[in-house]
């Protein structure tokens, strides 16, 4: 399946309901064993056992992969364990509840939706759940499907070894070890059947660095958000396939890292009007607003494929005629929603005709809602206000500035909305110069996180910073119940003490 055609994906916990297409997706995963495929009884014993580790992943209402895991006490078990000892026989009576140890019964994509990185979500699913029940890592044998082409001349560890040092390409095993689990040891007669590993498996693990071990004190659980902030180098580019070389390489590092979120610049793609650089102004602009549908599209088929949200920062988009300065918010689940900048600047006015937008509203997001203002629109603290009484918790401002006092505007505005509305607040900008585009000249930037000022949070406000003036990311997490803390119990609480019988604060479209 092409990204463009898909509508909707979704993560959702496996329903004996969707057995028999279960069935299917199985067999035409593992076409070598075909008749290796869950029965109904088993699923329906595995979801009765575990449901949270059970998940499957949904495109358009089908069911595209599968992940299957259970609890075990690790050290009932001997480093040479068979799949069949994991499993009880295949009953799953290993499950238990007071494990430490999430072990990876089964994970599968269907064919046709392969290369989609669908992977990668079912396992971020695992390590999430591993932190979220606070067990000390994840564990699964991982099948070594190319070893018989090399059985008659390599030992297994030799294998493993030359894939290790990509002599070898093994896209099972690569995308274990790309996923952060390391091999621990060579398992010998693990799966019975899988000729094409020799039955051989290589055990793999991955250790949850947050693992407490229990204790009998109270313990609250957070909600911790990572946010990925680009502080873009504008350079020239000779066609739109570069800039967007750029954007992937900038989406694939601060996904690499888990992010939840990446937030790119405003106008980050103003080197292409270089080429219009002969026109008046106006019309240059314009001639941009023409790639703005092609880059909202390619976002939208990264948030999918790297699995995190993407901020597209903004760009001219011309509407009913109009000229507005608007930004995309690219979900991960493939939902895709717009933003406009409500207050243009005076030199977006004069010298693009640029008019202001009026749609202002939090999104919902996996992480929360959140609230994006464009540049210009933090310095006005109605809006952020209005934000905030929708349930914004995170505040995201793609800018552009030009000069030092034209970033402190926007820098010190930004720091004030974190205070004053309890939330984070993440800006991020472009550096750099662009000799050959008119108005687009000079950069100064320096990306941050801004957090409220009190005990839970930095003295100064500043969770994060980038290098002023320097091409670079910057990853903060956030922690989302500090939030839910400080507008209960904090020294000052600006949200719960406002004197709302002097004054008022409504939105009136």
């Amino acid at each position: 399946m092409k990204i463009g055609e898909i509508d909707n994906i979704e993560l959702k916990f496996l329903d004996v309901k969707d057995y028999q297409e279960l069935k299917e997706t199985m067999i035409l995963s593992y076409s070598t064993m075909p008749d290796d495929y869950w029965k109904e009884s088993q699923i329906e014993s595995l979801i009765n056992k575990f449901s949270e580790g059970q998940v499957v992943i949904k495109i358009n209402g089908m069911l595209a992969g599968c992940a299957l895991s259970i609890i075990v006490d690790y050290d009932d078990f001997s480093e040479n364990h068979t799949y069949s000892e994991i499993t009880k026989n295949y009953t799953f009576d290993s499950h238990n509840n007071d494990g430490d140890v999430l072990y990876g019964i089964d994970v599968f994509i269907k064919p046709e939706f392969r290369g989609l990185r669908l992977g990668r979500r079912l396992y971020d699913y695992r390590k999430e759940l591993c932190e979220k029940l606070n067990l000390r890592g994840i564990a699964f044998g991982g099948r070594i499907p190319n070893y018989h082409k090399f059985k008659d001349e390599l030992s297994p560890k030799e294998y493993i070894d030359k894939v290790k040092r990509k002599e070898i390409n093994d896209p099972v095993l690569n995308f274990q070890i790309s996923n952060d689990f390391h091999p621990a040891k060579i398992l010998k007669d693990y799966l019975i059947g899988d000729e094409a590993s020799s039955e051989f498996a290589v055990l793999l693990e991955w250790d949850n660095i947050y693992y407490q071990k229990p204790s009998k004190k109270a313990a609250t659980k957070k909600k911790v958000v990572r946010i990925g902030l680009i502080q873009w180098q504008m350079r020239p580019y000779n066609k739109l396939e570069d800039l967007l070389q750029q954007v992937e390489y900038f989406v694939d590092a601060v996904s690499g890292y888990r992010s939840d979120f990446a937030l790119f610049p405003e106008f980050f793609n103003a080197p292409l009007m270089a080429e219009n650089n002969h026109l008046p102004e106006p019309e240059a602009i314009r001639e941009l607003a023409k790639y703005t549908e092609q880059i909202v599209n390619r976002f939208s088929e990264l948030s999918i494929s790297y699995n995190i949200n993407i901020i597209s920062g903004s760009m001219p988009e011309i509407k009913d005629e109009v000229l507005y300065n608007v930004g995309y918010l690219c979900k991960r689940d493939g939902t895709v929603e717009r933003y406009e900048k409500l207050h243009v600047t005076p030199d977006e006015a004069k010298v693009w005709g640029m008019q202001g937008g009026t749609d202002l509203r939090a999104f919902d997001t996996d992480c929360g809602k959140v609230g994006i203002l464009i540049c210009y629109d933090v310095e006005f603290p109605e809006l952020s206000r209005i934000l905030a009484d929708e349930g914004m918790d995170i505040l995201f401002v793609p800018f552009l500035t030009d000069t030092q006092n034209g970033y402190s505007r926007i820098r010190n505005c930004a720091q004030a909305r974190a205070i004053e509305n309890e939330c984070y607040v993440a800006i991020a900008g472009s550096v750099g110069n662009l000799p050959n585009v008119h108005n687009m000249d000079i950069q100064f930037a320096q990306s941050m996180v801004f957090t409220p000022c009190d005990f839970s949070f930095p003295t100064n406000g500043i969770k994060a910073e980038a290098t002023p003036n320097t091409e670079m990311i910057l990853i903060a997490d956030v922690d989302i119940d500090l939030l839910r803390e400080l507008n209960r119990f904090g020294s000052v609480r600006n949200l719960n003490d406002r004197r709302k019988d002097i004054f008022e604060l409504k939105k009136k479209r």
